[in-house]
Order: structure tokens, then C-alpha cells, then sequence
């Protein structure tokens, strides 16, 4: 089963630009859509709440779900990830336009859905951690406490993810794509694998046992 999916996040866009798109793609590699699922609705929203959350619980071994780009899955990196690895562990395969994604069973895959998982783990413990350490500063310096507006700080949006990058870097994932997985740019990414020596042999080596 292929399915097509569509989410735009207000009125006033349109969603024929990606159904061109997909419809486009699938003329191009010989597939056909067999089912739509289109939607309004942000990507902040959770699964569960969108029509997305029906696609996710109905999919299958082998379905494949075709869609533009990764963040029409999701807002955040963590929720892009969890839905990524609940797929993968499903046996289902997804397949992105722009970013050029195909997710699969084979073992590239199997690394990523690893790699994407721990991700996902590393960035719900991180903001948990961020919340807390705001809140704790709030509490010492007699602020009032109310809705947390996440202060920034001088921490890395990949601090911690030196695992995760690992694996995808043996994966053969490239820059690009591991810098829009975490929102940040393909020059920090770079930056971050040689001060952490994780693009070295021993290192790779290492990560190769482990997963």
C-alpha cells in the first residue's frame, strides 16, 4: 500500500503544490498513490490529534508513505524522529521528496531507525534538563515563576548527540541531512564531528560494535 501524505498548516496554503509534487515523483519512478491523506493543521500538533496519527496506526510492513519533506511529519526534531522510529519498527518504509529521504529494511535504515530513536531520547531529556535548569535560575534569582520562556544559552543543539551522529555518519547520511535533522547549519554540524573526532576509524569502529 502507498500512501500520499499532505499537511499544511493554515487556510491559506494550498495543498496542490505537494500532491503535484508526490504525483510528480511517483509518475517519474512508475508508483501509484493508492490512498490521500491531506490535512490542515500545524506540525506542532500531536500524531494522535491529526489525521497522521490514523496513517501511523493502519501502516504495515512494506507500506511506503510518500510525502514532500521531513517536516511535514513534524515541528520538532523529537517528534520527526519518535514518528520516523515507530515506522521503521513497523517495517514500513518512507520516502521524502526534497530532502531525498528513503527509509527502508535494509541495514542503512535499521542504523538510522537506531540512530533516530536514541535522537529522539537525547532531545526529550535535553529539554526536560533545559526546563529545569531555566526554572531552578528563575527560582534563585526571585523571579516569578510562570511559563518558561526558554532563555538561550550557549549549549549546542547537538550536545549529547555525539552517538547519534555517529551512526548516521556511518549510515553514510551526509551534512546536509543531519544538520536539518537538528535544525541547525550544515558548518556547525561539521564543526561538531571534528571537535569530537567522530568521523575518525577508532570512533566508527566503536560505534559499528555497539549497534
Amino acid at each position: 500500500m502507498t500512501y500520499g501524505y499532505i499537511r499544511v498548516s493554515t487556510d491559506k496554503q494550498t495543498v496542490e503544490n505537494q500532491r503535484f509534487e508526490i504525483q510528480e515523483f511517483c509518475n517519474k519512478n512508475q508508483l501509484k498513490v493508492d490512498s490521500w491523506i491531506e490535512e490542515t493543521i500545524s506540525g506542532s500538533v500531536e500524531p494522535s490529534r491529526r489525521e497522521l496519527g490514523t496513517l501511523l496506526s493502519l501502516v504495515k510492513k512494506d507500506d511506503l508513505i510518500i510525502c514532500s519533506e521531513l517536516s511535514r511529519l513534524g515541528r520538532s526534531l523529537f517528534m520527526i524522529m519518535s514518528i520516523l522510529n515507530l515506522l521503521m519498527e513497523k517495517g514500513a518504509r518512507v520516502w521524502t521528496i526534497k530532502d531525498n529521504y528513503r527509509l527502508g529494511d535494509d541495514i542503512q535504515s535499521k542504523v538510522l531507525a537506531f540512530a533516530f530513536g536514541l535522537s529522539a531520547e537525547i532531545e526529550r531529556n535535553l529539554i526536560s534538563q533545559r526546563t529545569k535548569e531555566a526554572l531552578e535560575r528563575k527560582k534563585s534569582e526571585g523571579i516569578k515563576l510562570g511559563r518558561p520562556l526558554g532563555a538561550q544559552n550557549q549549549r549546542s543543539k547537538l550536545d549529547g548527540a555525539e552517538l547519534a551522529v555517529s551512526l548516521m555518519l556511518l549510515a553514510g547520511t551526509n551534512i546536509n541531512k543531519i544538520a536539518k535533522l537538528y535544525g541547525t547549519h550544515r558548518s556547525t554540524v561539521k564543526r561538531f564531528i571534528i571537535k569530537r573526532n567522530l568521523n575518525n576509524q577508532e570512533n566508527l569502529e566503536k560505534v559499528k560494535k555497539m549497534s
